[in-house]
């Protein structure tokens, strides 16, 4: 039997939780229910109910530690509130966009200097709330928040540790970018403005197992100087300086991808001349944009087709011609007809005898 008093209420508050469940072994003083109901905090009795004392001892520990206090105040100041349901805003416009299925996907973003909101693991991002997120710091340890941050959080800190101007990053699989991912395929470039200027080059890692060092690893040469990255067999990852900002690269990465992938059924193979490119370059770099192209003359910048870095030599060119009946073999006509049935009954016959 554990007590859990006035003081450890007051250190399960400063946790951000909504809900507080106990059991058994956990007796609730009648200070302690104050101080939860005082809160807002909904107490709920629930035998299979995990040791709730366990979630709220770091925050006990806070008055012992100066810098625990300053995480929980972090956590639950004005401006980590506002970022929190801004991240729970952009998830549902993921989920209804269909980037993600079931709870695929993950979205972070700087709260201060080594400390980050991070989603929570397990949970679909069209059905986040506030106080599902938590507060994660430089190494990956879990500072604040009752919900367990997402595994794929390392994978961020590889773009925030090599990308010092980005302040977001969002992962999700949305499915035309996807399919470029299982390819392995980078999308290739020249064929949209909007795409040059606001994410450039969209880059591809090749396939490490989610979550682990070696996926983070191929992560990290590629941030700086490309904020969308196809990521091989998995999905897309995307950096910006806002929350929005990470999500939009997303939306034009996989509008991209979309266009082309209905593109190259049809005929013709048109693509931005490179002497137009230095335009929308100079554009990006005036918005303060990375782009790994910027020391580029204009004969390296297409160096390669579009369509045939798409599709080989053939370029995706080949017209789609549809059924015209008018230009088709003409049908047979009624003496040919019936000599074809005939010739068909006569062989029959000649099996049955």
């Amino acid at each position: 039997m554990t007590l859990f008093s006035q003081k450890e209420a007051q250190a399960f508050v400063r946790t951000g939780a909504k809900e507080f469940r106990y059991n058994r072994d956990i007796r609730l003083t009648p200070g302690g229910k104050d101080v939860l109901t005082e809160a807002g905090i909904k107490v709920v009795f629930d035998e299979a109910a995990k040791p709730v004392i366990e979630t709220a001892a770091p925050a006990a520990a806070a008055s012992a530690s100066g810098g625990a206090s300053d995480d929980l105040k972090l956590f639950n100041s004005p401006e980590a509130q506002k970022l929190k349901q801004e991240i729970c805003d952009i998830g549902r416009r993921i989920w209804m966009r269909e980037y993600c299925d079931g709870n695929g996907g993950n979205i972070s973003c700087r709260l201060a200097p080594n400390r980050f909101l991070v989603t929570p693991t397990g949970v679909s991002k069209g059905f986040m709330t506030p106080d599902m997120l938590s507060l994660v710091d430089g190494e990956g340890k879990q500072l604040a928040g009752t919900w367990k941050r997402s595994s794929e959080f390392t994978t961020h800190l590889a773009i925030y540790n090599a990308t010092p101007d980005a302040f977001s990053v969002c992962h999700a699989h949305p499915c035309h970018a996807g399919a470029f991912a299982i390819k392995e395929l980078q999308p290739p470039p020249r064929l949209i403005p909007e795409l040059e200027v606001f994410v450039g080059q969209v880059a591809v890692a090749s396939y490490e197992t989610p979550g682990s060092k070696e996926i983070a690893a191929s992560i990290t040469p590629l941030a700086p100087k490309h904020q969308s990255i196809i990521m091989g067999c998995h999905g897309v990852i995307c950096w910006g300086k806002s929350v929005e900002d990470a999500y939009f690269k997303m939306e034009i990465t996989d509008a991209y991808c979309r266009t082309v992938i209905l593109a190259q059924s049809l005929p013709g193979s048109a693509s931005i001349p490179c002497e137009k490119m230095d335009d929308l370059l100079a554009i990006k770099k005036s918005m303060g944009l990375p782009d790994n192209r910027y020391d580029l003359k204009n004969a390296e910048l297409c160096e390669v087709d579009p369509w045939q870095q798409m599709c080989g030599q053939r370029g995706c060119s080949t017209p789609v011609t549809p059924c015209n009946p008018m230009t088709e073999t003409s049908a047979p006509t009624g003496a040919e007809t019936e000599a074809l049935v005939q010739k068909l009954t006569d062989e029959i016959m000649s099996k049955l005898k």
